[in-house]
C-alpha cells in the first residue's frame, strides 16, 4: 500500500484528571472548591504524528500548569466562567492550536452545621457532582453545564406495564414499583454572554429533581422527557438537555417460601445488569 493511501484523521491531545482545590479566605470564613479538569487541544499537529516533529506542540505538562495558574488568578465563581478563561489561555499555547476543549467536574462541598449555623471552615461532601464543558476556537465558545452521579429514588408513583411481550418476556407488569436512578444530565446554553452560570446551575438542577418527583411515571423514558421538557420551558437560555438515567433495580423479594406476604416492603437491590435509558430533549429548529 502506497503512502498516499494512508492519511492522518482527526486528532487531539491534552491532560486529563487534573485535580485541584482552592481555598478562598475571607477572614475566619473560608470557601472551598474542588475540581477535576480535563483539557484537550485540536489543531494542525500532523508534523508531530507523521514525522515526529514536536516543535509546534505544547507539552501536556504545560497544560496542567495552566490549569493551576488560571485557577490561582480566577475567582472560581463558577466552573463555567473558569472554563472560559482556561480555554482562552489554552488557545494561545501554540502556533498550530485551533480549538480547545475543557471539561470540569466539581466535587461539591457544603458547610457543616455548627450548632444551628453553617461552620466557617468545616465542610461535608455534597451528593453528586457538577459539570461544566467549554469548547472554544477563534470564533467563540460554546458552554454547557450539568450534573453527574445524582442518586434519586421514589418509593411509589412509578410502574412499567402494557409493554411489548414476546416468547422471551418473563417480566411481570406492575403499576407500583420503586424508581431509582443515578442521574447524569448535561444542558447546552445558547448565547452565554451575561448569564449567571452559578445561579442557573442551581436552578436547573432543582428543576430536574422536582420534575423527577412530581408525577406518576409509567416509564423511565417518560420521566426523562418530562424532566428535559420542564427545563426547556422554564429556562430560555438552555437549548438542549441530554439525560442519562440507568435504572437501579429494586426487585420485590419473594417471601412466600417463608409463609409471609411481602406487601411492597422488602426488596433485593441489584447493581448489575441494569436498564440504561438515555435521551436528548431539545428545542425544535426554526
Amino acid at each position: 500500500m502506497s503512502d498516499d493511501q494512508i492519511v492522518l484523521g482527526p486528532t487531539s491531545y491534552g491532560k486529563a484528571s487534573v485535580r485541584l482545590a482552592k481555598v478562598t479566605r475571607d477572614g475566619a470564613r473560608h470557601s472551598l472548591r474542588e475540581l477535576s479538569v480535563d483539557v484537550a487541544l485540536e489543531g494542525d499537529f500532523a508534523d508531530c504524528y507523521e514525522r515526529g516533529d514536536n516543535r509546534a506542540m505544547p507539552a501536556t505538562d504545560t497544560m496542567r500548569n495552566i490549569v493551576y495558574v488560571t485557577a490561582h488568578e480566577h475567582p472560581l465563581d463558577s466552573p463555567e466562567s473558569y472554563g472560559l478563561a482556561l480555554a482562552e489561555r489554552l488557545l494561545a499555547t501554540g502556533p498550530t492550536v485551533r480549538r480547545a476543549r475543557v471539561r470540569i467536574v466539581e466535587h461539591g462541598w457544603a458547610r457543616l452545621d455548627a450548632g444551628g449555623r453553617p461552620h466557617d471552615h468545616a465542610f461535608i461532601r455534597e451528593a453528586g457532582d457538577g459539570v461544566a464543558i467549554v469548547v472554544a476556537d477563534g470564533a467563540g465558545a460554546e458552554v454547557s453545564a450539568g450534573v453527574e452521579n445524582v442518586l434519586v429514588l421514589k418509593t411509589t408513583a412509578s410502574g412499567w406495564s402494557d409493554f411489548h411481550r414476546d416468547a422471551f418476556t418473563t417480566l411481570p407488569e406492575t403499576d407500583d414499583r420503586i424508581l431509582a436512578t443515578m442521574l447524569s444530565a448535561e444542558w447546552a446554553y445558547g448565547p452565554h454572554a451575561g448569564l449567571n452560570f452559578a445561579g442557573l446551575w442551581r436552578d436547573v438542577r432543582a428543576q430536574l429533581l422536582a420534575s423527577f418527583a412530581d408525577h406518576y411515571s409509567p416509564s423511565v423514558q417518560h420521566t426523562l422527557f418530562r424532566m428535559g421538557r420542564a427545563v426547556l420551558e422554564r429556562f430560555p437560555a438552555v437549548r438542549r438537555v441530554r439525560l442519562t438515567m440507568p435504572n437501579k433495580h429494586h426487585l420485590l423479594f419473594n417471601m412466600a417460601p417463608f409463609g409471609r406476604d411481602n406487601r411492597n416492603e422488602i426488596f433485593h437491590v441489584t447493581s448489575e445488569p441494569f436498564g440504561l435509558i438515555e435521551g436528548v430533549v431539545e428545542r425544535k429548529a426554526e
